[in-house]
């Protein structure tokens, strides 16, 4: 073996292989990391080995292959989003007893992958401090159901730390959902009926109310419409408040549609019929009346109602003009020049190139063999001989291009400063000025902090005493360089700003994901694209101090899957030098800034071509849909 050789390299080799026949996909992608383990829909990340191959690093690496590659077999994410909660809590004992699920089924099938997996929990469990707990308070709850799921359909104890945390919470958990856990053994190799059990679980437990809409009423409930229409139509006349009432009905579940009638019936009112009467300030309520409740205040957070917020006061939406005169940004814009004048002709060629494409496919598409048009040169020999020579002509033809917005949404942390931000500020300039070419419409946002460490969010949470997981402790800034609707040539200087010295602080990106989403929901074109580009996870101190450790990374998390469930918008990445893809379904990771102009202009090429294989790779999808 050649000195510069790993000796870890045919361990690694040979732990590739095998996750790939242990997950029955042999083009499976399997790499190694330092960044956290991760997998999407045609790779894995296992943990880095390194040349020494310590006996835990070998357990971990093993054990966490086959976990991702017992999953990668035995589930299908599309059933697994169908069934899916809304609320946060109900959605982890989801996902986690699903893991259990794909692990205890695997652990039948082949028994020897079972010990690898129990090395990873144990390890995992021993990190995280599991075996010092005593208050099933400071225990995962779906952790501990995930555990009690796997040991029950497997049979093996599970390692010290583990064990303790399922001790904790199993007497309330068989308590609670005993009768339903009888029946692990009926659902456990069907994923459709498992994830019934699990929302029953779940149900069971408490958390009934996150669970959201059953995936398999609305036929029920649209039968029950049909009869109850049947019987209306029988009776003389309906007012607004009986469709009203028999609406609530019809939405409500079987076991609440009784009570929910009665309690209709004796208030007489709808909840709707109070919603829209304006009670003037000379109106007076009778005697007894309380006045009407103010409705609650929305949540902080679509994808996540449970996201909280200290404090919006201080957070702000403001356009680069307002952060900078016109001079200053004139400035700034002449030194971002200055500091990207080689690489201007390489973005150049590479948008030339995407302009080619787009045009190609919105006006190069003809139709042959016509009576009449322009002449068709391939025909023109046939022509000179015979003059009279029927479908010599060709037509040009309109081809589907769709009215069409893109939004890149630039990360504006810390992280990126000197040579990532210059270059995406370059890259966002020309690819706004290409895509504008093509009659695509382009709107350029960035995101920060108005503040390092909290800003004023942070004293004000100080001065009121502190109270326990606040929330998002910091004050936003989310900028808009470029609106959809304005010109380049007039909103060029802006991504000057970017050079600003004290801009950049830090990044809270699922918010910001949030409101990009938001903002081109509301756009009227028919496609909507959104970029993001980022160097990592979203990270801000003073939120981070006083919440649980994965608080900002959970909502980015909620916020993607969200978006990506809407289809309202097409979501993909650009990660610099970091891994994105353990959070974007179709994203990119570069090494290299200067490699960022040549990743935008082919994720947006990939966009835009027809051919769903080629989109399928430049997207990194395993099949083309």
């Amino acid at each position: 073996m050649a000195s510069n050789d790993n000796p870890a390299d045919p361990f690694k080799k040979a732990l590739a292989e095998a996750t790939r026949v242990l997950a029955d996909d042999p083009d499976l992608g399997v790499t190694y990391s330092v960044d956290p383990p991760g997998m999407n829909n045609d790779s894995v990340r296992l943990p880095q080995i390194s040349r020494r191959m310590t006996r835990d690093e070998v357990l971990m690496a093993r054990g966490t292959a086959d976990a991702y590659a017992l999953r990668h077999r035995f589930h299908d994410a599309a059933m697994h989003n169908r069934y899916m909660p809304q609320g946060a809590m109900a959605r982890d004992l989801y996902d986690a007893m699903e893991t259990a699920r794909c692990e205890a089924v695997g652990a039948r099938a082949m028994p020897g992958t079972a010990g690898n997996i129990d090395a990873m929990i144990g390890a995992e469990a021993t990190r995280r401090g599991y075996k010092g707990i005593t208050n099933a308070a400071d225990a995962p709850l779906a952790t501990a159901a995930s555990y009690l799921v796997r040991h029950l359909a497997t049979g093996r104890d599970l390692p010290p730390g583990a064990q303790n945390v399922m001790e904790l919470w199993r007497g309330f958990i068989e308590e609670q959902a005993g009768d339903t856990l009888n029946g692990l053994d009926d659902v456990l190799a069907d994923q459709a009926a498992f994830a019934k059990f699990a929302r029953q679980v779940i149900s069971d437990l408490g958390y009934g109310d996150q669970l959201g809409d059953d995936p398999d009423q609305p036929e029920e409930d649209q039968d029950d419409e049909s009869v109850e229409q049947e019987e209306q139509d029988d009776q003389p006349e309906s007012t607004g408040q009986d469709e009203d009432q028999s609406q609530d009905e019809n939405e409500a579940s079987p076991e609440q549609s009784q009570e929910q009638t009665q309690e209709a019936a004796e208030a007489q009112v709808s909840m709707d019929d109070l919603a829209d009467m304006e009670l003037s300030e000379d109106t007076e309520l009778p005697d007894g009346d309380a006045p009407l409740e103010p409705p609650p205040p929305p949540p902080h957070s679509d994808a996540d109602p449970n996201y909280s917020v200290f404090s919006t006061d201080f957070d702000e939406e403001i356009t680069a003009e307002e952060l900078a005169d016109p001079a200053e940004l004139e400035r700034l814009r002449a030194y971002l020049d200055q500091q990207l004048e080689p690489l201007k002709g390489a973005v150049s060629r590479l948008a030339n190139k995407l302009q080619r494409r787009l045009q190609a496919q919105q006006n190069r598409s003809w139709e042959f063999d016509r009576e009449e048009g322009i002449l068709d040169a391939g025909r023109l020999a046939r022509v000179v001989a015979n003059p009279t020579t029927p479908l010599s002509f060709k037509v040009e033809k309109d081809t589907e291009f769709r009215d069409t917005v893109v939004t890149l949404l630039l990360d504006n942390s810390g992280s990126m400063r000197g040579r990532p931000i210059s270059i995406a500020a370059i890259c966002a300039d020309v690819l706004a000025r290409t895509l504008e070419r093509c009659s695509v419409k382009v709107e350029i946002l960035g995101f920060t902090t108005r503040a390092w460490k909290g800003g004023q969010s942070r004293e004000r949470w100080l001065g009121e005493g502190r109270a326990q997981q606040p929330g998002r402790l910091n004050d936003l800034r989310h900028i808009i360089y470029k609106h959809a609707d304005a010109p380049m040539r007039r909103t060029r200087n802006n991504l000057g700003l970017m050079m600003k010295e004290g801009l950049l602080k830090e990044n809270i990106d699922g918010e910001a994901l949030e409101w990009a989403h938001r903002r081109m929901a509301g756009r009227p074109e028919a496609r909507k694209i959104l970029m993001v580009i980022s160097d990592g996870a979203p990270v801000d101190d003073s939120t981070l101090s006083v919440n649980p450790a994965n608080y900002l990374e959970k909502h980015l998390r909620d916020v993607i899957e969200m978006v990506e469930r809407r289809k309202l918008v097409e979501l993909i990445a650009i990660g610099i030098g970091h891994d994105v893809t353990r959070y974007y379904q179709h994203a990119v990771t570069i090494t290299d800034a200067e490699q960022l102009a040549g990743a935008m202009t082919e994720q947006l090429a990939g966009l835009f071509d027809h051919d769903p294989r080629a989109r399928a790779r430049l997207l990194g999808l395993r099949k083309a849909g």
